[in-house]
């Protein structure tokens, strides 16, 4: 009997085909050296390293968020595995404990006790109002009041211990060094960017072993409404907002780079006709058209149920289909941006000569103007890539995001909005949201404005 099912849903396909055209595109640059250059450029960064070391912890998490499963839930009569309809995923196996250990209601961060105070009845009879003990949070402490704060500052030192040597371990295995090697890397010029790299890592580990002996006793991050852990939907919210950011990104490149450069090779006609398609759409409202197309997905999964075998399946496809939206409607800004560059290479001694000897339109767009518009295709992808993310925020703020059962930043501080008119404040769901993502968003802009200054070919010229 196997254990598990596998389950592969609509968005769990197109990462990895992304992964497989990131490997794709990795092994090619490797044998480029016009490509292999810039990317040396981004490795000298101090900033950029930092910053991939704090992308790399969030796609972590988010591909563990991806591999999901249905768990085994016993034999039938003849034998057979019968799997349980609940689709879970890796991540959800890792933190069990913060899926499973709901509370009543809300409660602070840390916190033994409820949030607010309820009528509690007495062993010896009658009645109080005060703050409930939590089921889950600080379970293991007799005295709450006086034994949390020493529970807390051991378990933070632990967490502390457990990252260093992991950072320690780490280090060890990717440097094999001896103790001279090991002074000069420390004090070697060339090894800075691998330092900044070292030192985030060390901080990130940090977090993580904070993360496998606090949260596992203490709700670090506070609980909602119904009692669900904040740290555990702020987790589940990574891969949201990577695929909204990364997905889009598959559906919005063909569309811009075959347009772009046919309407600034071929001019004329053709010209005319790609700019009107890209001015009529860029002159809808897009708010207006995603909130059109979304509702008309919720029309049809209303009326068609019977097609999604669970909720998650349905949350997944209204996911997809939000990335689908998202995808055409973003698409305009690189294809103008494709066109004008491609007016440029047009015109250039290279492109005049292979049309002079008869090559092919074909040929001519994959040898001579494709591989020159690439570097400006890299720029806007990384760029929009907090953009997107933003965007999921402020669309499901707007209830036209993702599925309200889908965890995501943007479901959180839409919550969180009337979290806010509550008496006493319930904080720290919009906080934790904000934190996740500022932390995304800021690394991907750092590491972005460093790909920019590599691989923009006039800011090369002039450094």
């Amino acid at each position: 009997m196997m254990p598990f099912q596998p389950v592969m849903l609509a968005t769990d396909a197109l990462i990895f085909l992304l992964l497989g055209l990131s490997g794709g595109f990795a092994w090619y640059a490797r044998r480029h050296a016009h490509l292999r250059a810039p990317w040396r450029r981004v490795a000298r960064s101090r900033t950029a390293m930092g910053a991939l070391v704090v992308i790399a912890l969030y796609v972590t998490i988010g591909l563990l968020d991806t591999l999901h499963f249905r768990a085994a839930s016993g034999t039938d009569e003849q034998g057979n595995t019968r799997y349980a309809g609940e689709i879970l995923s890796v991540l959800d196996l890792i933190a069990t404990p913060l899926r499973e250990q709901s509370e009543k209601t809300y409660s602070a961060p840390f916190a033994t006790h409820l949030y607010a105070r309820e009528t509690i009845e007495l062993p010896q009879g009658g009645q109080v109002r005060d703050f409930p003990r939590l089921q889950w949070g600080g379970a293991h402490l007799a005295d709450p009041l006086a034994d949390r704060a020493g529970d807390i500052l051991l378990r933070t030192l632990l967490g502390i211990g457990i990252g260093l040597f992991a950072w320690l371990l780490l280090l060890a295995l990717l440097l094999r060094r001896s103790a001279q090697g090991w002074r000069q890397w420390w004090s070697d010029e060339e090894s800075g960017p691998q330092r900044s790299a070292a030192w985030v890592g060390l901080l990130m580990l940090i977090l993580v072993g904070l993360s496998l002996t606090l949260a596992g006793a203490y709700h670090v991050l506070g609980t909602d409404k119904v009692g669900e852990d904040v740290y555990y939907q702020s987790l589940k919210s990574i891969r949201t907002g990577l695929v909204i950011g990364t997905l889009t990104t598959l559906v919005m490149l063909p569309a811009a780079i075959l347009l772009g450069i046919m309407a600034g090779y071929f001019r004329g006609w053709v010209d005319d006709l790609i700019q009107y398609l890209y001015t009529t759409l860029s002159s809808v409202p897009g708010v207006l058209l995603i909130a059109a197309a979304v509702l008309m997905m919720q029309i049809y999964m209303s009326n068609n149920q019977e097609s999604f075998n669970s909720l998650t399946e349905r949350a997944d496809m209204r996911l997809l289909f939000l990335c689908l939206i998202l995808g055409v409607t973003s698409w305009t800004s690189l294809c103008r941006l494709l066109r004008g560059e491609t007016l440029k290479l047009r015109q250039l001694e290279y492109v005049q000569a292979a049309q002079a000897f008869g090559v092919g339109h074909f040929t001519t767009l994959m040898r001579h103007i494709l591989p020159n518009v690439m570097h400006i295709v890299l720029i806007v992808v990384v760029l929009d890539f907090s953009g997107l993310v933003l965007a999921e925020a402020v669309l499901s703020y707007i209830n036209i995001g993702v599925d309200p059962n889908t965890n995501s930043w943007g479901n959180m501080i839409n919550s969180a909005r009337l979290e806010l008119a509550r008496d006493p404040l319930v904080w720290w769901s919009l906080l934790a949201a904000f934190l996740f993502m500022f932390v995304l968003v800021l690394a991907a802009n750092l590491f972005a404005d460093v790909v920019r200054d590599a691989f923009d070919p006039r800011l090369r010229e002039r450094s």
